[in-house]
C-alpha cells in the first residue's frame, strides 16, 4: 500500500530532492487527515451510544491527530517555497514550525481530556459493551498500526523528524486504544468501573506525545548541534585531501531539512603556494555541496611546521592543558616575541563546565614556572561543541 501511494504521488520522481520531500510530507498529512477523521467519527458514534468517556477521549485524540495532519500538510506545503529577498535561506523551517503547532494542539486536547477523565473517576457511569464497540476499537488499532508503519517508512525515506514524531504518535495511539478496549472488556466482565482510569491513561499518553514532539521541534529552532553523521561526512571529505593537516571550528547552521550552511577552518602548511591552497579549498567546498547538500565555507589557516622552538612550546602547552583537563584542546598556535616576554597566541576549545579565567590563570602559572623566560598567553576561547573532532 505504501509503495503504491508513493508511486501515485511521486510519479516515479526520485526522493532525494526538495520537491519529492515536500510531496512525501504532504502525502503523510493527507493520509493522516482521512484516516483520523474516519476513526474520530466512528468512535464518537460508538462512544455516545455506549456512554464511554475513554472511547470519546480516544475519538478526541483522533481529532487532534487529524488537526495535526492538517498542520503537517500545510507545513510541508509552505516549506517548499523558494528563497526570496526577505528569506534568503529559504522556508524549510516551516516543517519544524508545523511540528511545534501539532505539539501545542496535542497538549491542549490532552489537558482537557485529563480533566474529563478525572470527573468520570469521581462520578463513574456504566459502559455498555457491544459488538460495534469491539469492532470499532479493533479496527482503530489496526488502522493506527498501519499509520505507524506508514509514517515510519516515510520518515526514513526523507529523514524527517516531523514524520518520525507522527509515527511515534500513531504507535502511542495503538497502545492507548488497546487500553480502552481492555478497560471496556474488564468492566463488562467484572463490573469494575475502569473507564475513567483508562480515559486518564489515554489523556496522559496524549500529553506525553505532545511534550515529546515539542522538545523535538523546538530543539532545531533553538539551534541544536549538528548531527554526528553530517559532521563526520564534512570532516571525512575535507581531511581526505593530503594537503589538509588539520581543522577546527566546524559550525553547521540548520535552516530546515536540506538547508544546511557550514563554516570550517582548515590548516595547511604555510610553505604551500597560497593559490594552490585556494584552489583545493574551492574544490572541497564544491564536493560538500554536491555529496552532502551542505553549503560549506572554508577559512584557510596556514601553519608553521619544522620550527623547533615553536614545536617545543606547543608541546608544553599541550601537556599543561591536558593536566588541567584532558578535554582541553587548542589550535592556531603562534609565537610573537617581545622585549621582556614572549606572547603565545592560540585558541582553546573550552567545555561548557570550565571557566575561561581559571584555565588561563593556571596555564600562565605553569608556563612561567618553567623559568626560561616570561610568557604571556593571548587565548581565544572557542565552544567545545565546534571542535570536538579537531585534530
Amino acid at each position: 500500500m505504501t509503495k503504491l501511494l508513493l508511486k501515485l504521488f511521486l510519479k516515479n520522481k526520485p526522493v532525494d530532492n526538495n520537491d519529492s520531500r515536500s510531496t512525501v510530507g504532504k502525502l503523510s498529512g493527507a493520509v493522516g487527515i482521512v484516516f483520523n477523521i474516519l476513526l474520530c467519527v466512528f468512535k464518537l458514534i460508538v462512544g455516545s451510544f455506549s456512554g464511554s468517556i475513554s472511547i470519546t477521549a480516544d475519538a478526541m485524540n483522533n481529532l487532534s491527530d487529524a488537526s495535526g495532519s492538517v498542520v503537517t500538510f500545510l507545513g510541508f506545503k509552505l516549506a517548499e517555497k523558494p528563497a526570496d529577498p526577505d528569506h534568503p535561506y529559504g522556508h524549510a523551517r516551516f516543517e519544524y514550525l508545523s511540528g511545534l503547532g501539532v505539539a501545542a494542539l496535542i497538549i491542549l486536547i490532552g489537558f482537557e481530556l485529563a480533566k474529563s477523565s478525572v470527573l468520570k473517576i469521581i462520578n463513574p457511569t456504566p459502559v455498555r459493551f457491544s459488538v460495534p464497540l469491539l469492532v470499532v476499537l479493533v479496527l482503530s488499532i489496526l488502522a493506527k498500526l498501519w499509520l505507524y508503519l506508514f509514517n515510519k517508512k516515510l520518515s526514513h525515506i526523507i529523514d524527517s523528524a516531523t514524520l518520525a514524531a507522527t509515527a511515534a504518535d500513531s504507535r502511542n495511539d495503538v497502545i492507548a486504544t488497546s487500553a480502552v478496549l481492555i478497560s471496556a472488556f474488564l468492566e463488562h466482565k467484572t463490573g469494575f468501573h475502569a473507564d475513567g482510569v483508562s480515559g486518564l491513561f489515554v489523556a496522559l499518553f496524549i500529553l506525553f506525545s505532545g511534550i515529546s514532539l515539542a522538545k523535538e521541534t523546538i530543539s532545531p529552532l533553538l539551534g541544536e548541534n549538528a548531527s554526528p553523521e553530517i559532521k563526520a561526512a564534512i570532516i571525512s571529505t575535507v581531511t581526505a585531501h593530503e594537503k589538509v593537516l588539520g581543522f577546527h571550528d566546524l559550525m553547521v547552521h540548520d535552516y530546515g531539512p536540506n538547508q544546511r550552511f557550514a563554516s570550517l577552518h582548515v590548516e595547511m602548511d604555510s610553505k604551500e603556494d597560497p593559490m594552490l591552497c585556494h584552489g583545493i579549498i574551492d574544490e572541497l567546498e564544491r564536493q560538500c555541496l554536491k555529496n552532502h547538500g551542505v553549503n560549506l565555507v572554508i577559512h584557510y589557516d596556514p601553519i608553521v611546521r619544522g620550527d623547533k622552538r615553536l614545536d617545543e612550546l606547543k608541546s608544553a602547552v599541550f601537556e599543561y592543558l591536558s593536566e588541567i583537563d584532558k578535554r582541553l584542546t587548542f589550535h592556531d598556535f603562534r609565537i610573537v616575541d617581545g622585549a621582556d616576554y614572549t606572547n603565545l597566541i592560540f585558541d582553546v576549545a573550552l567545555p561548557f563546565d570550565l571557566d575561561e579565567k581559571t584555565v588561563k590563570a593556571e596555564l600562565d602559572r605553569r608556563l612561567n614556572d618553567r623559568g626560561d623566560k616570561k610568557y604571556f598567553t593571548v587565548i581565544t576561547f572557542d565552544c567545545e561543541a565546534f571542535n570536538t573532532n579537531s585534530k
